[in-house]
């Protein structure tokens, strides 16, 4: 008896909703996936909730009833899709919209926060919804993120050797999985700068393919400049965020170097992500010889190249290689996350998060 589930997933890219509808009875499958754009005043708003601003409180919980209306509409085209009703559909893993991800401040305990509206996707869909997966983790001491790393894996990880997923989102994150361990953090950003620069540059929402850093050179001195942020060399567990990694950062780092060209920041923004990724597995997973690349990162054939010039004894390739496209990789994760909460399992580790042991995470809105 097939176990469906459906995961979402809108991450700090901020470009859209992945949904996928998974078959977890055995090894896990993709069978379906879906992908809806944000408009372009919800992405707006999204990006702004990452900062105080005025009637936040309004802002953001209208914000979040039109994410839950966007999760519902891509779990629609997955149904139309895949030909199945929302009565074979056991649980919807949604993961909402970050805004804020500030594990252990402020009072010894901080906070994380995704926009959801989960009641309200579960009325729309008529399916169980689990959301809300990070909070439990922080409540019990550890970070909340990344939560990915178990699911990696059961998806990637090999009997008897090493095996690096790097997941490059906005904010890029590291698997480490080996036969007795599974290590995982935060790296740094990922897309977050990449995307932010060129838009402000070409009007673009990305740097296709990593085109324009193509044509650009390193800008050393602000490179180095760059690679002085103290998080690079925090020991996990850690993870990070636009909190850090905003445009503020960024134009902190340029005042220093008001000469460089708009072309030479992105290729320079392209080698850090791929400098402070290589260095990690260095760091970390000097053992592996195969890195999993997922997220829309692995669709950045220069930020690819530069992490395999990087890595000359790692073969670098893109998450299809092993069966999982890579823009399927999250939302595949948290149906799979949900599937854990809905049997009562655990689903974070220890290892990567630090949290005081192993937590059932979410909260269930019953269909």
């Amino acid at each position: 008896m097939p176990a469906h589930f459906i995961g979402l997933m809108s991450g700090t890219s901020l470009d859209g909703v992945d949904g996928v509808l998974t078959d977890l009875e055995g090894v896990p499958r993709v069978l379906a996936h879906a992908y809806r754009p944000f408009p372009e005043a919800l992405r707006a708003e999204l990006l702004a909730l990452n900062q105080s601003g005025p009637d936040e409180l309004h802002r953001a919980a209208l914000a979040a009833n039109a994410l839950a209306r966007l999760y519902a509409q891509a779990v629609h085209d997955l149904l139309q899709t895949s030909n199945l009703p929302a009565s074979r559909i056991r649980a919807i893993g949604a993961h909402g919209q970050t805004v804020r991800h500030r594990p252990g401040l402020f009072d010894g305990t901080g906070y994380t926060l995704q926009l959801n509206h989960p009641a309200l996707l579960a009325e729309l869909t008529g399916i169980t919804v689990v959301a809300d997966f990070r909070s439990r983790d922080i409540a019990a001491g550890g970070q909340g993120a990344p939560l990915v790393p178990a699911f990696h894996q059961a998806v990637f990880g090999r009997a008897g050797t090493s095996v690096a997923v790097l997941n490059i989102g906005g904010i890029s994150n590291l698997s480490v999985l080996t036969d007795t361990s599974v290590l995982g953090f935060d790296c740094g950003p990922g897309n977050a700068l990449l995307d932010l620069w060129c838009q402000q540059h070409t009007g673009q929402a990305y740097d296709a393919a990593g085109q324009w850093a193509a044509s650009g050179r390193v800008h050393e001195a602000l490179l180095h400049d760059l690679l002085q942020e103290p998080y690079f060399d925090q020991p996990p567990p850690k993870s990070t965020g636009r909190d850090l990694f905003h445009a503020e950062w960024l134009t902190r780092h340029l005042a220093a170097h008001p000469a460089v060209s708009a072309q030479d920041v992105q290729t320079t923004l392209t080698e850090l992500t791929a400098r402070v990724c290589a260095a990690d597995l260095g760091r970390h997973g000097p053992a592996c010889r195969q890195l999993h690349v997922c997220g829309g990162g692995a669709l950045n054939l220069e930020l690819m190249r530069r992490l395999q010039a990087r890595l000359p004894n790692v073969k670098v390739e893109n998450s299809q290689a092993a069966g999982l496209p890579p823009l399927q990789v999250e939302a595949a994760a948290f149906a799979w996350l949900a599937s854990r909460t809905v049997a009562g399992e655990t689903g974070n580790l220890q290892s990567v998060t630090g949290a005081r042991g192993a937590r059932v995470l979410g909260a269930i809105y019953p269909a």
